[in-house]
Parts: structure tokens; C-alpha cells; sequence
């Protein structure tokens, strides 16, 4: 974990980090195919995969964290063109609506466990390297106290 597990927060398992894209809320289990069908049309018409660099921990929101996340820096806009893409493609077949803020790549840490207050994170976080988005994930969110676990449903390969 990149997180040290402590009494205020639910750290995110290694297994279960991820970007996400699109969140599509409650979908009937039967438009699973139509919905991966849709997303990999979308990622095999882009260009070169993301390229992104681990910036800082933020705490969201700022004042009374719910969570906190770690800011991905996309330099050449890939990952941001990226989700532009999924995100047009689900909402041409219905199954999306867009959201009206800017799409901000990050990947969530840890949550904050209902009924507490976050202490603030050490100022200085890991330090990570750039790495390279290789796919893009269709996923089946389980909802369990212990926070959701996912389980991969689809997988489109992003080019190098």
C-alpha cells in the first residue's frame, strides 16, 4: 500500500488502484458486452498511450477530506484525449453522460472512514516514477464495507 494503514483512513489495496475514465454508476449486467464493445472502438482509434507523472497527494476536498488522491500529471494531453475518447463513445451509445468539470487524472489512495476526521498525510509522498498507461479496464464495481473490489469485465490493449 502507498499508504500506511491508519484509524482515520481505508487505504486503497495496490490491487485496486487505477484512473478512472468514465464512471458509469449502475449499469444492467446485460449491456456489459455493448458498453466493452463501445469502450475498445473507442482506445484502438488513439494515438500513443499516456505518459504520466506522479505529482502530489491532495486531499479532496481540501478543507474536510473525504479522500485522497495522487495528482497525475498528463504532459502531453494523451490521457486527457484519452478519456475524451471513452467518455464520447459511451455517451453516443447512452450508457454515459458526460461530467460538466475537467476531467482530472489522479488515482484515489485512500478514503476517509465515515464518522472521522482526516489528520493530514506526511508533507513528503513517495517518490514514483512516470509510467505508461498499457490498457484501459472495463470493471465490475462490488460494493463491501471494506471498500469495493473490482473485477475486470473487458481489457482493450493501448498502443506504445
Amino acid at each position: 500500500m502507498l499508504i500506511a494503514p491508519r484509524g482515520d483512513l481505508r487505504p486503497v489495496p495496490e490491487e485496486a488502484l487505477h484512473v478512472t475514465l468514465a464512471f458509469l454508476g449502475y449499469r444492467p449486467e446485460k449491456e456489459a458486452v455493448a458498453i466493452a464493445e463501445a469502450m475498445s472502438a473507442a482506445v484502438q482509434e488513439r494515438g500513443p498511450s499516456p505518459v504520466l507523472a506522479p505529482a502530489e497527494v491532495k486531499p479532496i476536498p481540501p478543507r474536510r477530506p473525504r479522500l485522497f488522491a495522487l495528482d497525475l500529471e498528463d504532459t502531453d494531453g494523451a490521457c486527457v484525449r484519452l478519456q475524451q475518447a471513452v467518455s464520447d463513445a459511451l455517451e453516443a451509445e447512452r450508457f454515459y453522460k458526460a461530467e460538466k468539470r475537467p476531467f482530472w487524472p489522479h488515482v484515489t489512495l485512500a478514503r476517509v472512514k465515515r464518522d472521522e476526521r482526516a489528520e493530514p498525510l506526511p508533507a513528503d509522498p513517495p517518490p514514483l516514477d512516470p509510467f505508461r498507461a498499457t490498457q484501459v479496464t472495463l470493471y465490475r464495481s462490488i460494493l463491501r464495507p471494506q471498500g469495493a473490489q473490482y473485477e475486470p469485465l473487458a481489457v482493450q490493449a493501448l498502443k506504445p
